[in-house]
């Protein structure tokens, strides 16, 4: 936008915001021009960026950020397992956010392979997500009259 455009859009908007604040303020007649100029150089600034966010590079590339035993946060370098609970807590990030943020794909693991490798083995071990197995459906259906 140019500067004559800008002027042209601000102006109405500075007279307005002026002549509320001098209505319901007392100004010193010396001070009016100060305050216009104020109220213009702050209208004019709301358009502008105050300073552009720095593009951070990850603490490792996103390739070795995966590694068999161990994850990478992408943020500050950190190593675990899991990595869910230290993005919420330490840098108030979901998955989803983390994801997104650093331009990874949405099945990116936040989980490290061997762990979740371990964890699954453990749950089948112990038979979790089978259902009812036909023992417990026998006697269940032989309490019943």
């Amino acid at each position: 936008m140019s500067d004559s455009v800008a002027a042209a859009t601000t102006q109405p908007l500075v007279s307005r915001i002026v002549s509320s604040y001098v209505k319901n303020n007392h100004v010193p007649p010396a001070d009016i021009p100060t305050v216009i100029n104020t109220v213009y150089q702050s209208l004019i600034a709301l358009g502008k960026d105050l300073e552009p966010k720095p593009t951070r590079a990850p603490a490792v590339s996103i390739r070795q950020s995966v590694r068999p035993g161990y994850v990478v946060c992408l943020e500050c370098g950190v190593r675990g397992q899991i990595l869910r609970k230290h993005l919420r807590k330490t840098h108030g990030l979901s998955p989803a956010q983390y994801r997104t943020k650093w331009k990874l794909s949405p099945d990116h693991p936040i989980t490290a392979p061997a762990y979740s490798k371990e964890r699954s083995a453990f749950a089948r071990q112990i038979g979790f997500g089978r259902g009812v197995t036909r023992r417990r459906r026998r006697r269940q259906t032989k309490k019943s009259p």
